[in-house]
Protein backbone atom coordinates (compact mmCIF):
# COMPACT_ATOMS: atom_id res chain seq x y z
CA UNK A 1 0.00 0.00 0.00
CA UNK A 2 1.37 3.46 -0.90
CA UNK A 3 2.60 5.64 1.92
CA UNK A 4 0.32 8.56 2.82
CA UNK A 5 1.09 11.73 0.88
CA UNK A 6 1.75 14.80 2.99
CA UNK A 7 0.20 17.18 0.44
CA UNK A 8 -2.82 15.08 -0.55
CA UNK A 9 -6.26 16.58 0.06
CA UNK A 10 -7.91 13.23 -0.72
CA UNK A 11 -6.42 9.83 0.11
CA UNK A 12 -7.92 6.55 -1.01
CA UNK A 13 -6.49 3.41 0.56
CA UNK A 14 -7.34 -0.22 -0.15
CA UNK A 15 -10.75 0.58 -1.64
CA UNK A 16 -12.87 -2.38 -2.76
CA UNK A 17 -16.41 -2.55 -4.09
CA UNK A 18 -18.18 -5.84 -4.76
CA UNK A 19 -21.74 -5.79 -6.09
CA UNK A 20 -24.01 -8.68 -5.16
CA UNK A 21 -26.12 -10.24 -2.41
CA UNK A 22 -23.24 -10.98 -0.03
CA UNK A 23 -20.18 -8.90 -1.01
CA UNK A 24 -18.41 -9.32 2.33
CA UNK A 25 -18.16 -13.07 1.89
CA UNK A 26 -16.73 -12.61 -1.60
CA UNK A 27 -14.10 -10.04 -0.62
CA UNK A 28 -11.47 -12.61 0.48
CA UNK A 29 -11.61 -14.17 -2.99
CA UNK A 30 -10.94 -10.77 -4.54
CA UNK A 31 -8.00 -10.17 -2.22
CA UNK A 32 -6.64 -13.63 -3.04
CA UNK A 33 -6.31 -12.51 -6.64
CA UNK A 34 -9.22 -14.22 -8.39
CA UNK A 35 -10.14 -12.40 -11.58
CA UNK A 36 -13.28 -10.35 -12.04
CA UNK A 37 -14.60 -12.84 -14.62
CA UNK A 38 -13.88 -15.85 -12.41
CA UNK A 39 -15.66 -14.31 -9.43
CA UNK A 40 -18.67 -13.41 -11.54
CA UNK A 41 -18.87 -16.93 -13.00
CA UNK A 42 -18.44 -18.67 -9.64
CA UNK A 43 -20.48 -16.42 -7.34
CA UNK A 44 -22.67 -14.10 -9.41
CA UNK A 45 -20.97 -11.10 -7.77
CA UNK A 46 -19.35 -8.26 -9.74
CA UNK A 47 -16.07 -6.68 -8.71
CA UNK A 48 -16.49 -2.95 -9.21
CA UNK A 49 -13.24 -1.76 -7.58
CA UNK A 50 -10.19 -3.78 -6.63
CA UNK A 51 -7.64 -2.32 -4.18
CA UNK A 52 -7.71 1.32 -5.31
CA UNK A 53 -5.02 3.58 -3.81
CA UNK A 54 -4.90 7.26 -4.79
CA UNK A 55 -3.54 10.60 -3.60
CA UNK A 56 -5.30 13.69 -4.98
CA UNK A 57 -3.65 17.03 -4.32
CA UNK A 58 -5.48 20.20 -3.36
CA UNK A 59 -6.20 22.45 -6.32
CA UNK A 60 -5.57 19.94 -9.11
CA UNK A 61 -7.80 18.53 -11.83
CA UNK A 62 -7.54 14.78 -11.26
CA UNK A 63 -8.94 12.81 -14.19
CA UNK A 64 -10.15 9.23 -13.77
CA UNK A 65 -10.60 7.53 -17.10
CA UNK A 66 -11.27 4.16 -18.62
CA UNK A 67 -13.61 2.33 -20.95
CA UNK A 68 -17.20 1.46 -20.09
CA UNK A 69 -17.26 -0.96 -17.15
CA UNK A 70 -13.81 0.06 -15.92
CA UNK A 71 -15.16 1.32 -12.58
CA UNK A 72 -14.58 5.05 -13.02
CA UNK A 73 -18.14 6.17 -12.22
CA UNK A 74 -18.28 3.69 -9.35
CA UNK A 75 -15.11 5.21 -7.94
CA UNK A 76 -16.22 8.86 -8.10
CA UNK A 77 -19.47 7.99 -6.32
CA UNK A 78 -17.46 6.69 -3.38
CA UNK A 79 -16.03 10.12 -2.63
CA UNK A 80 -19.41 11.42 -1.48
CA UNK A 81 -20.67 7.94 -0.57
CA UNK A 82 -23.43 7.73 -3.11
CA UNK A 83 -22.00 4.20 -3.23
CA UNK A 84 -20.87 2.49 -0.04
CA UNK A 85 -17.50 0.70 -0.18
CA UNK A 86 -17.16 -2.97 0.60
CA UNK A 87 -13.81 -2.27 2.22
CA UNK A 88 -11.22 0.49 2.39
CA UNK A 89 -10.68 4.03 3.56
CA UNK A 90 -11.35 7.44 2.00
CA UNK A 91 -9.89 10.41 3.85
CA UNK A 92 -10.71 13.94 2.73
CA UNK A 93 -8.81 16.71 4.47
CA UNK A 94 -8.43 14.52 7.54
CA UNK A 95 -12.07 13.35 7.60
CA UNK A 96 -12.74 9.62 7.31
CA UNK A 97 -15.67 9.77 4.91
CA UNK A 98 -16.51 6.08 5.31
CA UNK A 99 -17.14 6.49 9.04
CA UNK A 100 -19.50 9.50 8.80
CA UNK A 101 -23.00 8.92 10.14
CA UNK A 102 -26.07 10.00 8.17
CA UNK A 103 -26.27 13.54 9.56
CA UNK A 104 -22.52 14.21 9.25
CA UNK A 105 -22.51 12.81 5.72
CA UNK A 106 -25.38 15.09 4.76
CA UNK A 107 -23.48 18.15 6.00
CA UNK A 108 -20.32 16.93 4.29
CA UNK A 109 -22.12 16.66 0.95
CA UNK A 110 -23.73 20.08 1.32
CA UNK A 111 -20.59 22.01 2.17
CA UNK A 112 -17.56 20.05 1.00
CA UNK A 113 -18.47 18.61 -2.40
CA UNK A 114 -20.55 19.49 -5.44
CA UNK A 115 -21.31 17.27 -8.39
CA UNK A 116 -21.86 17.87 -12.11
CA UNK A 117 -23.63 15.05 -13.94
CA UNK A 118 -23.42 13.85 -17.54
CA UNK A 119 -27.07 14.59 -18.28
CA UNK A 120 -27.13 17.91 -16.46
CA UNK A 121 -29.42 16.88 -13.57
CA UNK A 122 -31.35 20.15 -13.71
CA UNK A 123 -34.83 20.51 -12.23
CA UNK A 124 -37.15 21.27 -15.16
CA UNK A 125 -39.78 23.09 -13.06
CA UNK A 126 -37.24 25.60 -11.69
CA UNK A 127 -35.79 28.55 -13.56
CA UNK A 128 -32.10 28.78 -14.40
CA UNK A 129 -31.31 31.01 -11.46
CA UNK A 130 -33.35 28.80 -9.11
CA UNK A 131 -31.39 25.77 -10.30
CA UNK A 132 -28.08 27.52 -9.71
CA UNK A 133 -29.14 28.75 -6.26
CA UNK A 134 -30.60 25.40 -5.21
CA UNK A 135 -27.55 24.22 -3.24
CA UNK A 136 -27.49 27.47 -1.27
CA UNK A 137 -31.20 27.09 -0.54
CA UNK A 138 -30.53 23.64 0.90
CA UNK A 139 -27.75 25.19 3.01
CA UNK A 140 -30.27 27.67 4.42
CA UNK A 141 -28.88 30.79 2.75
CA UNK A 142 -31.41 33.64 2.55
CA UNK A 143 -33.02 34.20 -0.85
CA UNK A 144 -31.50 37.65 -1.63
CA UNK A 145 -27.97 36.39 -0.88
CA UNK A 146 -28.31 33.17 -2.80
CA UNK A 147 -29.90 34.93 -5.77
CA UNK A 148 -27.06 37.45 -5.92
CA UNK A 149 -24.46 34.71 -5.75
CA UNK A 150 -26.26 32.66 -8.40
CA UNK A 151 -26.20 35.69 -10.72
CA UNK A 152 -22.45 36.01 -10.22
CA UNK A 153 -21.86 32.39 -11.21
CA UNK A 154 -24.18 32.59 -14.19
CA UNK A 155 -22.10 35.53 -15.35
CA UNK A 156 -18.91 33.51 -14.76
CA UNK A 157 -20.12 30.75 -17.10
CA UNK A 158 -21.42 33.18 -19.71
CA UNK A 159 -25.16 32.91 -19.06
CA UNK A 160 -26.10 36.39 -17.87
CA UNK A 161 -29.59 37.19 -19.14
CA UNK A 162 -30.81 33.60 -18.93
CA UNK A 163 -31.89 33.77 -15.27
CA UNK A 164 -35.64 33.49 -15.96
CA UNK A 165 -35.36 30.75 -18.60
CA UNK A 166 -36.22 27.13 -17.89
CA UNK A 167 -33.83 24.24 -18.70
CA UNK A 168 -35.96 23.05 -21.63
CA UNK A 169 -35.43 26.43 -23.30
CA UNK A 170 -31.64 26.02 -23.31
CA UNK A 171 -29.25 24.11 -25.54
CA UNK A 172 -27.31 21.15 -24.17
CA UNK A 173 -24.18 23.24 -23.74
CA UNK A 174 -26.11 25.95 -21.93
CA UNK A 175 -27.72 23.40 -19.64
CA UNK A 176 -24.31 22.02 -18.72
CA UNK A 177 -23.11 25.56 -17.97
CA UNK A 178 -26.05 25.88 -15.59
CA UNK A 179 -25.02 22.60 -13.96
CA UNK A 180 -21.46 23.85 -13.59
CA UNK A 181 -22.62 27.18 -12.14
CA UNK A 182 -24.85 25.33 -9.66
CA UNK A 183 -21.93 23.16 -8.51
CA UNK A 184 -19.63 26.17 -8.11
CA UNK A 185 -22.24 28.32 -6.38
CA UNK A 186 -22.03 26.38 -3.09
CA UNK A 187 -18.33 27.25 -2.73
CA UNK A 188 -17.54 23.59 -2.14
CA UNK A 189 -13.82 22.82 -2.10
CA UNK A 190 -14.20 19.71 -4.24
CA UNK A 191 -15.99 19.38 -7.56
CA UNK A 192 -16.99 15.92 -8.82
CA UNK A 193 -17.64 15.79 -12.57
CA UNK A 194 -18.94 12.47 -13.90
CA UNK A 195 -18.70 12.40 -17.71
CA UNK A 196 -19.85 16.02 -17.46
CA UNK A 197 -19.17 16.90 -21.10
CA UNK A 198 -19.77 13.52 -22.74
CA UNK A 199 -23.33 14.27 -23.88
CA UNK A 200 -22.29 17.46 -25.69
CA UNK A 201 -21.47 17.98 -29.36
CA UNK A 202 -17.69 18.05 -30.04
CA UNK A 203 -17.50 21.82 -30.56
CA UNK A 204 -19.55 22.62 -27.43
CA UNK A 205 -17.55 20.04 -25.52
CA UNK A 206 -14.31 21.76 -26.49
CA UNK A 207 -15.74 25.12 -25.39
CA UNK A 208 -16.73 23.65 -22.02
CA UNK A 209 -13.24 22.23 -21.56
CA UNK A 210 -11.80 25.68 -22.28
CA UNK A 211 -14.18 27.25 -19.80
CA UNK A 212 -13.34 24.71 -17.10
CA UNK A 213 -9.61 25.35 -17.58
CA UNK A 214 -10.15 29.12 -17.44
CA UNK A 215 -12.30 28.88 -14.32
CA UNK A 216 -9.79 26.59 -12.64
CA UNK A 217 -6.97 29.08 -13.22
CA UNK A 218 -8.98 31.53 -11.14
CA UNK A 219 -10.64 29.23 -8.58
CA UNK A 220 -8.06 26.50 -7.87
CA UNK A 221 -10.73 23.97 -6.89
CA UNK A 222 -9.93 20.31 -6.42
CA UNK A 223 -11.71 18.70 -9.36
CA UNK A 224 -12.22 14.98 -9.89
CA UNK A 225 -13.19 14.52 -13.51
CA UNK A 226 -14.46 11.27 -15.05
CA UNK A 227 -14.11 10.64 -18.78
CA UNK A 228 -13.65 7.83 -21.28
CA UNK A 229 -11.91 10.19 -23.71
CA UNK A 230 -8.10 10.28 -23.46
CA UNK A 231 -7.84 13.48 -25.50
CA UNK A 232 -10.09 15.18 -22.96
CA UNK A 233 -8.10 13.73 -20.08
CA UNK A 234 -4.79 14.90 -21.53
CA UNK A 235 -6.16 18.34 -22.26
CA UNK A 236 -7.57 19.21 -18.85
CA UNK A 237 -5.90 16.85 -16.38
CA UNK A 238 -3.07 17.73 -14.01
CA UNK A 239 -2.98 14.04 -13.06
CA UNK A 240 -4.63 11.03 -14.70
CA UNK A 241 -5.64 7.64 -13.30
CA UNK A 242 -6.48 4.92 -15.83
CA UNK A 243 -8.80 2.12 -14.71
CA UNK A 244 -9.36 -1.29 -16.25
CA UNK A 245 -11.81 -3.83 -14.82
CA UNK A 246 -11.90 -1.99 -11.50
CA UNK A 247 -8.11 -1.89 -11.10
CA UNK A 248 -5.63 0.94 -11.56
CA UNK A 249 -3.40 0.48 -14.60
CA UNK A 250 -1.47 3.72 -14.18
CA UNK A 251 -1.51 7.03 -12.33
CA UNK A 252 0.64 9.94 -13.45
CA UNK A 253 1.00 13.31 -15.10
CA UNK A 254 -0.38 13.51 -18.66
CA UNK A 255 3.12 13.48 -20.17
CA UNK A 256 4.08 10.44 -18.06
CA UNK A 257 1.03 8.55 -19.26
CA UNK A 258 1.79 9.48 -22.85
CA UNK A 259 5.54 8.92 -22.85
CA UNK A 260 5.77 6.02 -20.39
CA UNK A 261 2.64 3.82 -20.58
CA UNK A 262 2.70 1.28 -17.76
CA UNK A 263 1.20 -1.65 -19.65
CA UNK A 264 -0.28 -2.78 -22.95
CA UNK A 265 -3.72 -1.45 -21.99
CA UNK A 266 -2.43 2.09 -21.45
CA UNK A 267 -0.19 1.82 -24.48
CA UNK A 268 -3.23 1.00 -26.62
CA UNK A 269 -4.99 4.06 -25.22
CA UNK A 270 -2.18 6.48 -26.11
CA UNK A 271 -1.20 4.95 -29.45
CA UNK A 272 -3.27 7.29 -31.62
CA UNK A 273 -2.89 10.45 -29.56
CA UNK A 274 -1.58 13.51 -31.42
CA UNK A 275 1.58 13.99 -29.35
CA UNK A 276 2.43 17.31 -30.97
CA UNK A 277 -0.84 18.78 -29.73
CA UNK A 278 -0.56 17.41 -26.19
CA UNK A 279 3.12 17.67 -25.26
CA UNK A 280 4.56 21.05 -24.36
CA UNK A 281 7.97 22.67 -24.31
CA UNK A 282 8.57 22.06 -20.60
CA UNK A 283 8.21 18.31 -21.15
CA UNK A 284 10.92 17.99 -23.82
CA UNK A 285 13.25 20.93 -23.13
CA UNK A 286 16.82 20.42 -21.96
CA UNK A 287 19.72 22.70 -20.93
CA UNK A 288 21.45 24.50 -23.79
CA UNK A 289 24.49 22.73 -25.21
CA UNK A 290 26.63 25.85 -24.86
CA UNK A 291 25.70 28.48 -22.28
CA UNK A 292 27.86 31.63 -22.45
CA UNK A 293 28.02 33.98 -19.47
CA UNK A 294 31.38 35.65 -20.16
CA UNK A 295 31.64 38.96 -21.97
CA UNK A 296 35.12 38.13 -23.26
CA UNK A 297 35.01 37.05 -26.88
CA UNK A 298 38.11 34.89 -26.69
CA UNK A 299 36.82 33.09 -23.60
CA UNK A 300 33.48 32.50 -25.33
CA UNK A 301 35.24 31.15 -28.41
CA UNK A 302 37.35 28.86 -26.26
CA UNK A 303 34.22 27.56 -24.51
CA UNK A 304 32.49 26.88 -27.82
CA UNK A 305 35.47 24.94 -29.16
CA UNK A 306 35.72 22.97 -25.94
CA UNK A 307 32.09 21.89 -26.25
CA UNK A 308 32.35 21.24 -29.97
CA UNK A 309 29.66 23.77 -30.88
CA UNK A 310 29.60 26.51 -33.52
CA UNK A 311 27.02 28.55 -31.60
CA UNK A 312 26.12 29.47 -28.03
CA UNK A 313 23.37 31.03 -25.93
CA UNK A 314 24.35 34.37 -24.44
CA UNK A 315 23.40 35.37 -20.89
CA UNK A 316 23.98 38.60 -19.03
CA UNK A 317 24.56 37.24 -15.54
CA UNK A 318 22.97 33.92 -14.58
CA UNK A 319 19.55 33.84 -16.25
CA UNK A 320 19.09 37.02 -18.26
CA UNK A 321 18.94 35.57 -21.75
CA UNK A 322 20.16 37.88 -24.51
CA UNK A 323 20.24 35.77 -27.67
CA UNK A 324 22.34 33.41 -29.77
CA UNK A 325 25.81 34.00 -31.17
CA UNK A 326 27.79 31.98 -33.72
CA UNK A 327 31.46 31.12 -33.68
CA UNK A 328 31.89 32.76 -37.10
CA UNK A 329 30.49 36.04 -35.80
CA UNK A 330 32.85 36.02 -32.80
CA UNK A 331 35.88 35.26 -34.97
CA UNK A 332 34.88 38.01 -37.40
CA UNK A 333 34.55 40.52 -34.52
CA UNK A 334 37.92 39.53 -33.04
CA UNK A 335 39.65 40.17 -36.37
CA UNK A 336 38.32 43.73 -36.55
CA UNK A 337 40.80 46.48 -35.60
CA UNK A 338 40.16 48.58 -32.53
CA UNK A 339 37.91 47.83 -29.57
CA UNK A 340 35.66 44.86 -30.07
CA UNK A 341 32.00 44.70 -29.08
CA UNK A 342 31.21 42.47 -26.12
CA UNK A 343 29.26 39.23 -26.32
CA UNK A 344 25.92 40.71 -25.19
CA UNK A 345 26.12 43.44 -27.84
CA UNK A 346 26.73 40.84 -30.55
CA UNK A 347 24.03 38.41 -29.49
CA UNK A 348 21.21 38.00 -32.01
CA UNK A 349 17.63 37.88 -30.81
CA UNK A 350 15.80 34.75 -31.96
CA UNK A 351 12.22 33.53 -31.56
CA UNK A 352 11.40 32.05 -28.15
CA UNK A 353 8.52 30.00 -26.75
CA UNK A 354 6.92 29.65 -23.33
CA UNK A 355 7.01 26.44 -21.25
CA UNK A 356 3.34 25.63 -21.94
CA UNK A 357 3.66 26.06 -25.72
CA UNK A 358 2.65 22.87 -27.54
CA UNK A 359 5.10 21.11 -29.84
CA UNK A 360 2.58 21.67 -32.62
CA UNK A 361 3.11 25.41 -32.20
CA UNK A 362 6.87 25.10 -31.76
CA UNK A 363 7.50 23.10 -34.95
CA UNK A 364 7.16 26.03 -37.42
CA UNK A 365 9.46 28.18 -35.26
CA UNK A 366 11.98 25.37 -35.06
CA UNK A 367 12.01 24.88 -38.82
CA UNK A 368 12.68 28.57 -39.41
CA UNK A 369 15.97 28.65 -37.50
CA UNK A 370 18.99 26.32 -37.30
CA UNK A 371 19.25 26.31 -33.50
CA UNK A 372 17.20 24.79 -30.66
CA UNK A 373 14.42 27.15 -29.60
CA UNK A 374 14.88 28.90 -26.21
CA UNK A 375 12.10 28.39 -23.65
CA UNK A 376 11.41 31.59 -21.70
CA UNK A 377 8.79 32.16 -18.99
CA UNK A 378 6.54 35.22 -19.01
CA UNK A 379 8.73 36.79 -16.34
CA UNK A 380 11.79 36.39 -18.58
CA UNK A 381 13.21 33.38 -16.74
CA UNK A 382 15.20 31.11 -19.08
CA UNK A 383 14.12 27.45 -18.70
CA UNK A 384 15.95 25.55 -21.43
CA UNK A 385 15.84 24.83 -25.15
CA UNK A 386 13.81 22.57 -27.43
CA UNK A 387 15.72 20.96 -30.26
CA UNK A 388 14.33 19.52 -33.47
CA UNK A 389 16.07 16.23 -32.72
CA UNK A 390 14.28 15.92 -29.40
CA UNK A 391 10.93 16.77 -30.94
CA UNK A 392 11.37 14.24 -33.73
CA UNK A 393 12.34 11.57 -31.20
CA UNK A 394 9.39 12.25 -28.91
CA UNK A 395 6.87 12.47 -31.74
CA UNK A 396 8.21 9.18 -33.08
CA UNK A 397 7.49 7.54 -29.73
CA UNK A 398 10.99 7.59 -28.30
CA UNK A 399 12.00 8.72 -24.80
CA UNK A 400 12.60 12.49 -24.52
CA UNK A 401 15.16 11.94 -21.76
CA UNK A 402 17.30 9.74 -23.96
CA UNK A 403 17.28 11.93 -27.06
CA UNK A 404 20.39 14.05 -27.38
CA UNK A 405 20.38 17.77 -27.96
CA UNK A 406 21.35 19.12 -31.35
Amino acid sequence: MPKPSTDALIQVRGLYKVFGSDPTSILPKVKEGLSKDDILAATGHTVGLNDINLDIRKGEIFVIMGLSGSGKSTLIRHFNRLIEPTDGCITIEGTDVVSLDTKALEQFRRHKMSMVFQHFGLMPHRTVIENVAYGLMVQGVAKPARTEKAREWLDAVGLSGYEAQYPAQLSGGQQQRVGLARALCTDADILLMDEAFSALDPLIRSEMQDQLIALQERLHKTIIFITHDLDEALRIGDSIAILKDGELSQVGRPEEILLHPADAYVEAFVRDVNRARVLTADVVMHPPACRLTTENLNEALKQMRGEGKDYGYVFDGEDDYKGIITRDLIEEEIEKPGINADLVELAEETPTVQPDTSLEEILPTSLEQPYPVPVICEDGDFRGVVSRKTMVSVLAGEDAENSAAE
